[in-house]
């Protein structure tokens, strides 16, 4: 497990998956950083109508991501989202046409490098919806992210975005 200390008191771990699935390592991370602010045990997870987990007697919230070949956890004293994606992963370049703004499609189509602008934007865009609750619900075409977008970082193979209140 790695971690890393981020602004405004926000945790960040992940890990390779091995022999467990990336919802469990998801929850290994959880407890490890719980354990790491608190000094306490994971408390009891509770889910919002539209399926947004959260501590219902915490000051803490949290946000989980998975790929087929890593796990990430955020833990932070605010509202947060986070999304990974492989840097190698395979993407239909006609994805862009339904999931990107006009101003994020111009920015992909002057990009050097399409599968990482793509995967860029499609990060930051789960990451919102994350860390909204709403879920995706239909294309996400109505944001207006940047390419050079801070929040976006690439860390053991993959680009991560992570988004707060």
């Amino acid at each position: 497990m790695d971690i890393l200390e981020l602004d405004r008191g926000i945790t960040l771990a992940w890990c390779p998956l091995e022999e467990e699935t990336g919802h469990d390592a998801g929850l290994r991370l959880l407890a490890a950083l719980y354990r790491r602010e608190t000094g306490m045990d994971l408390p009891p997870i509770s889910w919002t109508e539209r399926a947004k987990p959260y501590f219902p007697n915490s000051p803490f919230h949290f946000s989980i991501s998975h790929t087929p070949r890593h796990a990430f956890c955020a833990l932070s004293p605010s509202p947060i989202g986070i999304d990974a994606e492989e840097t190698d992963r395979r993407i239909r370049p006609e994805l862009a046409g339904k999931i990107l703004s006009p101003g994020e499609r111009r920015q992909y189509e002057a990009a050097p490098d399409k599968r990482r602008a793509l995967l860029t934007f499609w990060v930051l865009k789960e990451a919102t919806v994350k860390l909204s609750g709403e879920g995706l619900r239909s294309y996400p075409n109505h944001t207006d992210f940047l390419l050079t977008d801070p929040r976006v970082r690439e860390l053991g193979g993959c680009y991560v975005a992570i988004l707060e209140e």
